[in-house]
């Protein structure tokens, strides 16, 4: 090295230039070595990838399922039992155990009778085609079972409905939308008909999905974090006027700024300022009803917007005709204002339900 016109030396040992020359192809056989490990790892998920689709290229080949057929009944009745185990076991795991047994007032058929009878028929007359019979059988006592599990939901929806003051037929009746597509029948025979039972079940299914949208877009949460109303719906004293004047809503006092929360599923349809309410939410919940937050000091939905129940969509505030901070809460049917309250006293009886069973 040579510094200021002088030149100094720096000796390294043999001993050193081995070690650190090791060191260098120590690091070098750790850096190979990871480097193939992730070739070889990217390599496996190719090949695993690859095969995955080979399987499904081959499950894809009708012919393939008809030479089973033709191979041996016995097998593939095997395989079909096995398949509709895994059905029923998915269906458990998701809903719970099927309901077995027929309540007072339940219309449900039950086929297991006959479908044994059948059974018995079936394994005399052609032998090779009795466990097909026996699987048929299971299916059968499944979708009825399933009926019954759709019927059993749908009654519990329909009474919920029914308490908040509601006509569950109407909103049964309201829950067609705009619909459409090419027509294809889901057959269950050779000749194209559907049996009965199938088409319950989906009768059912169709039923249960129609009360419980409707349930869940009926006002049943509270819309804002307070202990108390201090205005209740109906005739009271104007706090203005001092005379007698209608109150159409429920009124939260609450601190300026407190998160205002959506009562239900819907869509926001007017975000603005209306005359005596100030600031003002609208939300749209289908069947007609309508729910309306007023006062506020700040938005955060906007129109044409979709909300879930407890979705945070303005702030509290004293804006419009108000004495102070606080939420005005109306629920409208078809235009018309309703008593909120029903609505969320429903809501706490849930909720603490849930919680004793919990």
């Amino acid at each position: 090295m040579r510094s200021q016109g002088h030149v100094h030396f720096i000796r390294i040992s043999s001993r050193t230039q081995t070690l650190a020359l090791c060191g260098a192809l120590a690091l070098a056989s750790v850096w190979l070595g990871s480097m193939g490990a992730m070739a070889l790892s990217r390599m496996s998920d190719a090949a695993d990838q690859a095969e995955l689709l080979t399987r499904e290229a081959k499950v894809a080949r009708a012919e393939d399922r008809v030479e089973n057929y033709r191979d041996g009944i016995d097998e593939v009745a095997s395989d079909l039992a096995r398949r509709q185990k895994f059905i029923e076991q998915m269906v458990e795991a998701h809903i719970g155990d099927l309901p077995k047994d027929s309540q007072k007032g339940e219309t449900v058929s039950n086929s297991e009778a006959e479908a044994k009878r059948t059974v018995d028929k079936v394994s005399l007359a052609v032998p090779e085609a009795g466990a097909l019979a026996r699987i048929e059988a299971e299916q059968l006592a499944f979708v009825e079972n399933l009926t019954r599990y759709a019927d059993r939901r749908a009654a519990s929806a329909s009474e919920a409905i029914r308490k908040l003051g509601l006509n569950p037929k109407v909103i049964e009746g309201n829950s067609r939308r705009a619909e459409g597509g090419p027509l294809i029948k889901l057959s269950t025979a050779a000749d194209g008909s559907i049996d009965p039972r199938f088409q319950r079940l989906g009768a059912s299914l169709a039923r249960m999905d129609a009360l419980e949208n409707g349930l869940a877009s009926i006002p049943q949460v509270k819309p804002a974090s307070v202990a108390y109303v201090s205005s209740s719906y109906g005739y009271r004293s104007d706090p203005f006027t001092g005379g007698a004047a209608f109150h159409a809503g429920l009124d939260f006092p609450g601190p300026m700024g407190s998160p205002i929360y959506a009562a239900a599923k819907g869509r926001v349809t007017f975000v603005g300022r209306r005359h005596g309410y100030g600031n003002c939410i609208e939300i749209s919940h289908g069947n007609g009803l309508m729910t309306r937050y007023a006062h506020l000091s700040r938005f955060q939905a906007h129109v044409g917007e979709k909300v879930e129940a407890g979705t945070t969509i303005a702030a509290m505030g004293s804006t419009g005709r108000s004495t102070g901070s606080h939420l005005h809460f109306e629920v409208r049917v078809n235009g018309k204002p309703v008593n909120p309250r029903p609505f969320l006293e429903a809501s706490a009886q849930n909720s603490a339900h849930v919680h004793q069973e919990g």
